[in-house]
């Protein structure tokens, strides 16, 4: 009997690792930002979202994925990534939570925006009422909830890619949203403190409130007949209205470079580094004085 348990122990010690049962993964953190239901959208409260390649479908209940910087190197900053997908799907992945890893790694905490789409087939939301009204609630909910994700309430960024980049535009660009009556987040400001746009969309181009923005980085290809030109004319805009905005047109390249992964160009696998130069030389890595220094 000892030689048999013997056998079997060294059996054991023997088996690959990777025949080993692992540690299980911790789920990512979802947080609704409507609980009891986004405004317009009770008639669809239950209904599922629908997964397909990747891309999310049939969004009805708005929310934030929640990505924390690890603690050993998180500075505090915070961004709201909204991905792209023409108002009719999410490119969840490669938009969405993709770039909110990168963005974890300089040490901001990130939150990927789930918004509901306009342009689904039988929608009945509106970009600027229900999906822009999405973004406005997800600002409001980071701000309000600063102190639970240990981020600094006035280092808030969004970051739209696309479709993504028309709500950011929607709500940094125009006219501050007013303070509703609803719950406690509902009056929080939700204004970005800067503001990211990834090859945006043309709608919300030109600014109506360019003077009033935050600051801007732009990035878009200058083969992309879709969304160049919306990048050339709001960085014309903030630059006239005396706003700090940097603006990168990459040479031969299209609309959906994303994060560069999957491209050839070096200057393109390489771009988000210089979105975490311009964070750093604008002061969003770095905590700010709370009064001013003697």
């Amino acid at each position: 009997m000892i030689l048999r348990l013997l056998a079997l122990c060294l059996v054991a010690a023997a088996m690959p690792a990777a025949a080993q049962v692992a540690p299980a993964i911790p789920a990512a953190e979802v947080v609704t930002l409507w609980p009891k239901g986004a405004p317009g959208a009770q008639a669809h409260r239950g209904e599922p979202e629908r997964i397909e390649n990747t891309y999310v479908h049939n969004v009805h209940a708005p929310s934030l994925t929640v990505m924390r910087a690890d603690p050993s190197h998180a500075n505090g900053a915070a961004v709201i990534v909204v991905p792209g997908g023409g108002h009719n799907m999410l490119v969840w992945i490669n938009e969405g939570m993709g770039p909110a890893k990168a963005l974890t790694r300089y040490g901001v905490t990130a939150f990927v925006l789930k918004y509901r789409l306009s342009r689904e087939p039988g929608s009945t939301y509106s970009i600027e009422r229900d999906a822009a009204a999405d973004l406005v609630r997800a600002v409001r909910y980071v701000r309000a909830h600063a102190r639970d994700y240990g981020i600094d309430p006035a280092r808030i960024g969004v970051m739209g890619f696309s479709a993504g980049g028309e709500l950011v535009q929607l709500v940094a660009d125009n006219p501050p949203p007013v303070a509703l009556a609803g719950d406690a987040i509902d009056r929080v400001s939700a204004r970005p403190d800067f503001q990211v746009l990834v090859y945006p969309g043309p709608l919300g181009s030109p600014a109506k409130s360019a003077a009033g923005a935050p600051p801007a980085f732009i990035a878009a290809g200058s083969l992309d007949k879709c969304c160049a030109p919306p990048a050339m004319t709001l960085y014309n805009q903030l630059r006239d209205a005396g706003v700090s905005a940097e603006l990168h047109l990459f040479a031969d390249t299209d609309h959906a470079f994303n994060i560069g992964a999957r491209s050839e160009r070096i200057s393109i696998l390489h771009w988000p580094d210089r979105l975490a130069d311009w964070l750093s030389d604008s002061g969003w890595l770095h905590p700010r004085p709370t009064a001013p220094a003697r």
